[in-house]
């Protein structure tokens, strides 16, 4: 195996944004990410002074999402959410930019927006990440084509101050043909694409469709550094498993089962 289990671990953010969990699933959640060594947890906005709380000693850093999941709050709203988030601890931001304004071609709005919360962020010491939410842009927007849309979005996320690129917020779900719900997160394609449109200052998250740790390896061979996950547990079990059996040569699937 090329990578060691700290490396993949603190590729890791555990996922914990479903709209249904309870303060205890929060708290069970952080305390897995603690055991499990992982990079951060990703937690919803109003919880961030707990899982700070919760995690204290640990080293494991409190991420939180703003404008989530789908990115339509105003900048002031999303630079307010930021601002209150690095108050209660978090270190990180995981933003959503605003699909509408970018698909209709207002870059200049897109780049204020994630502006606003990137410099606030950095304000108060902490790192940004900017979801793309490309199940939304498969057929592109504003005259481009789906990966020449993707290709301005890096562009202009770099510009604005961001330390990440991030590929979906996992809650993404296009209506299919059939009536149903359902979304790609993570591929192969974008992360390789996304990669490729930022420069080494820029690090690249993976977000839904990793859900085993052949997956995890992939977005790490494809320049990934961050990965969004509920399957922490599943992944490095995995790893531990392989690695009492002799069998982690050769690890290595693919990305895009879907599911955060």
């Amino acid at each position: 195996m090329k990578y060691s289990y700290s490396e993949l671990a603190k590729m890791i953010d555990h996922s914990l944004l479903h709209p249904t969990m309870t303060d205890a699933d929060l708290e069970a959640g952080c305390k897995l990410a603690a055991q499990y060594q992982v990079a951060s947890v990703c937690i919803k906005p109003y919880a961030v002074k707990q899982a700070v709380g919760w995690l204290s000693g640990s080293g494991l850093l409190v991420g939180c999402v703003i404008g989530f999941p789908h990115g339509n709050s105003a900048t002031e709203s999303k630079r307010y959410e930021t601002e209150l988030a690095c108050k209660d601890g978090a270190n990180e931001i995981d933003m959503v930019v605003n699909l509408g304004k970018a698909l209709g071609g207002d870059w200049g709005y897109v780049e204020a927006d994630v502006k606003a919360v990137c410099d606030e962020a950095h304000k108060h010491g902490a790192k940004v990440k900017v979801i793309f939410e490309n199940d939304y842009l498969t057929n592109g927007g504003a005259g481009l084509s789906s990966d020449d849309f993707k290709r301005k979005l890096c562009e202009i996320c770099e510009r604005a101050g961001a330390d990440w690129v991030k590929t979906s917020t996992g809650y993404g779900f296009v209506k299919q043909a059939d009536g149903s719900y359902n979304y790609k997160g993570a591929t192969e394609h974008d992360l390789a694409l996304m990669r490729a449109s930022c420069s080494s200052k820029v690090q690249v998250k993976a977000a839904g469709g990793v859900r085993d740790l052949d997956g995890l390896i992939k977005v790490q061979d494809l320049g990934g550094s961050r990965c969004g996950a509920t399957a922490t547990a599943a992944m490095m079990d995995d790893y531990r498993k392989r690695e009492a059996t002799g069998t982690l040569e050769g690890a290595g699937g693919k990305i895009g089962s879907g599911g955060y």
